[in-house]
């Protein structure tokens, strides 16, 4: 059960930061925000206490603190970004996260960000990606496996990130798009496909036995309720123009 969170507030130049996404409206600040909160309170309504860091003005991207880390048990993985533009964000999250772990840093030639790193219960599915490469995955596999995990390298085949198309919802199942469907990694797991004109509600997010998904993908909803667990829909528009998601937002632990 996660106990805590951290997240950074977006700062006004958000809409700076990296996206391939092709705006039909120019991305909105104060909505952003405000849908921000509405993620916040999310997490505390779901038993988490949330430290909320000031805005990074440098580091447009920086709001997505999921990538700057991966937390383990007995320590916080420091990841060093794939994208150079936001190699800073790294030493801007330590601080906060010395409060909570030991930190452990990836280093040259590793490259790895969160946004990569799937735990399904005691095994981590770490994705190779444009921002993700083995010598990074070694690390990160090396300090997980010295505190008792598991660990394996997968393919990133669609999208930006691993979890942009797959993830774990509880109860031995992925959520993911049907490029992963037939994958062997995931042979042993069971899947939940989501419709094709439905392919952001992949980042789906497990908090403490409950489901945060984001808003307006009824297909979506009507499969996950099967599992029957909690649901919450959050209004993920503004980051998804920045190809943001529900867990990149965070880091729960």
């Amino acid at each position: 059960m996660f106990k805590h969170a951290v997240a950074r507030l977006p700062h006004t130049n958000f809409a700076s930061g990296l996206t391939t996404a092709v705006w039909r409206e120019q991305p909105d600040y104060e909505l952003l925000c405000r849908q921000h909160r509405q993620y916040i309170d999310a997490l505390q309504t779901l038993g988490l206490e949330v430290l909320v860091l000031d805005p990074e003005p440098d580091f447009p991207d920086a709001y997505f603190v999921e990538d700057t880390a991966v937390m383990l048990p007995e320590s916080a993985v420091i990841t060093r970004p794939g994208a150079p533009s936001r190699a800073g964000e790294t030493e801007k999250i330590m601080p906060a996260l010395h409060r909570f772990r030991r930190l452990v840093q990836v280093r040259a030639p590793g490259l790895l960000d969160g946004g990569d790193v799937m735990q399904v219960e005691t095994h981590f599915f770490i994705g190779l990606s444009n921002r993700t490469n083995q010598a990074g995955a070694q690390q990160l596999g090396a300090e997980a496996q010295a505190q008792g995990f598991t660990w394996s390298t997968v393919p990133v085949v669609v999208d930006l990130h691993l979890k942009t198309g797959i993830n774990y919802v509880g109860k031995n199942t992925v959520l993911c798009v049907a490029a992963y469907q037939d994958r062997p990694e995931y042979r042993h797991l069971a899947k939940i496909i989501v419709p094709a004109d439905e392919a952001p509600a992949a980042n789906t997010l497990l908090v403490n036995d409950s489901l945060l998904m984001p808003a307006g993908f009824p297909k979506t909803r009507q499969r996950l309720e099967a599992l029957d667990m909690p649901i919450y829909e959050l209004d993920m528009s503004e980051a998804a123009k920045m190809d943001g998601g529900l867990s990149c937002m965070s880091l729960r632990f």
